[in-house]
Order: C-alpha cells, then sequence, then structure tokens
C-alpha cells in the first residue's frame, strides 16, 4: 500500500505540532522538579547552616537545642549502611547469579521467584516494617536493637539490588561467556572471572543507591524500635536511634531552635547520601566499559 506525498505533507504540521507540545510538557514537568527541589534545599540551608558544626557532629542529644547535637544517630545511620552492604551485596548478587546464570526458566519456583521480587521492589516500606515487627522483633526475639533494624532495611532494598544486579549480569556480551566455554573454562570459572568483573560497575551502582534509599528510611525503623531519644553511642545489639528519626523529633518540638537543628540534621543526611552517589557515579564512569 503507497502513501502518496500529499498524505505526508498533510500529516507534518499535526506531527510538529504534537511533538512539540510534549516536548514542551516534559520540559515543564522537569522545571517543576527542579523548582521545588531547588526551593526546599534553599530553606533547608538556609534555616540550618548555623547549627551545623562541631556540636551537631560530635554531641549527643539534649533538651537544650543550643548544646544538642546528633552523634548517636550520625553513628547508627553509619552502622546501619555498614551492616546493609554486608547483608545486602551478598545475598542480592548471589540471587541475580542464579536467575541469570543457573536458573531454569521453565521451573515454576524460579518463575515465581522473579514474579514476587519484581512485586517486593513495589511493596510500601511500611509494611515491611510490620513484618520486622512481628517475625523479627517478636518472633525471633531480637527485640528493638540496631541488628533488627538492619535487617529491615535489607529486605526494603534487597528487590533493588537483585534487579540492577540482573540488569548489569544480562548487559555483559554472551560472547564473552563464549569464548571462556571455548577456551575450556567452567561455568563458575566464567562467572566469577568473567561475567562479575564486567559487571562491577552496574552491580555497585545499584547496590550504592540502594544503600542511599535505605539510609533515608524513617517508617520501618520506628516500627522496630529506633528511639526519639537516645543520649549513647549505639551497639549493634543495643537501642538506638537514626538520622532520619533524629530529625523526625526534633521537628516536632515546638521550639524554633530545634526546627532549626532539623535542617541542621537533613543538611548531614543530604552529604552522607550525596557522597554515596558520588562513589557510585565515579564507580560507573571508572569500569564502565562499552560493547
Amino acid at each position: 500500500m503507497s502513501v502518496s506525498p500529499a498524505a505526508l505533507k498533510a500529516d507534518k504540521p499535526r506531527g510538529r505540532v504534537s511533538s512539540a507540545l510534549f516536548t514542551a510538557f516534559l520540559f515543564f514537568s522537569i522545571g517543576v522538579g527542579i523548582f521545588t527541589l531547588g526551593a526546599l534545599l534553599i530553606q533547608v540551608i538556609g534555616k540550618g547552616y548555623r547549627f551545623t558544626d562541631l556540636v551537631l557532629l560530635l554531641e549527643p542529644p539534649s533538651a537544650d537545642p543550643q548544646i544538642a547535637g546528633a552523634r548517636p544517630a550520625i553513628l547508627a545511620t553509619i552502622y546501619l549502611g555498614l551492616l546493609l552492604i554486608a547483608f545486602t551485596v551478598p545475598i542480592g548478587v548471589g540471587t541475580a547469579i542464579y536467575l541469570e546464570e543457573y536458573a531454569n526458566r521453565d521451573r515454576w519456583y524460579n518463575r515465581v521467584l522473579e514474579v514476587n521480587i519484581q512485586n517486593l521492589a513495589g511493596v510500601p516500606s511500611i509494611v515491611y516494617g510490620i513484618l520486622g515487627l512481628a517475625f523479627l522483633v517478636r518472633g525471633l526475639g531480637l527485640g528493638r536493637v540496631l541488628l533488627a533494624g538492619a535487617m529491615i532495611l535489607t529486605l526494603v532494598v534487597l528487590p533493588t539490588v537483585i534487579i540492577a544486579a540482573r540488569e548489569a549480569i544480562r548487559a555483559v556480551p554472551d560472547s564473552i561467556r563464549q569464548g571462556a566455554y571455548a577456551l575450556g573454562a567452567t561455568k563458575w570459572q566464567v562467572v566469577w572471572r568473567q561475567v562479575l568483573p564486567a559487571a562491577t560497575p552496574g552491580i555497585a551502582t545499584g547496590s550504592i543507591l540502594a544503600l542511599s534509599r535505605g539510609l533515608g528510611e524513617t517508617a520501618p525503623l520506628l516500627l522496630v524500635g529506633a528511639l526519639t531519644y537516645v543520649a549513647f553511642d549505639p551497639t549493634i545489639l543495643g537501642d538506638f536511634t537514626a538520622l532520619p528519626v533524629q530529625i523526625f523529633q526534633w521537628t516536632a518540638r515546638p521550639q524554633e531552635d530545634f526546627r532549626i537543628l532539623a535542617a541542621s540534621g537533613i543538611i548531614v543526611l543530604l552529604v552522607i547520601v550525596l557522597s554515596l552517589n558520588a562513589v557510585a557515579i565515579l564507580l560507573r564512569n571508572r569500569y564502565q566499559r562499552k560493547w
């Protein structure tokens, strides 16, 4: 079926208008997001820079906003991040390797596993907090300790890490695998020495971005016992708070100075999260390969 030149000319103006409108809508949406984020950052930095000092970083919370700090919350956030890496990366990468390199997709349990991972990535974090309260804190008897909080955050970000690792492994060209097999390598040697090194940039980027998300979660930590007032340094099997919880507690106080402290805490949390994102970008740019 042929199309006349007249018909093509008649369609062009309408196509140009639709394309221009859609492009304008996209730029408008981006502009709204950037403007909103910029306004929030300016407000937070403008209000919180006064209390962003060594007192905030090195002192425990206090009823006096002039000497109140967030050292226990900052330390607990760092501990949570380290535990998240220790729990999430081996489990997430191992699951991704199994699903991409070893799993038989004709088996029903592998299909069920894939579907569940996709669905769990969209579950609200508060649901994980409820499950953690029921099964970890009360069921296993861990108590409301930092370890329980780290395990809950692991469940929150684990689907994201698995999906990112699977995409990174899937992006490795199959010719690399076939070449290794042709040289006599075993399945595990191909995965360990060829596939994983090539997929490391994508795995590292996805893991760090998931970690950044986990460090900003508040609801699951509240349910597993992150206290609003902890004046001592946290331990893995002891009471704890986290920086998002500390910020939430300060914003609930009626004094204006505590709200300024909350803005200072937000600045510290932003620095931590943005630093992790910067590391992810550096790793991606440093080790990224073009096939």
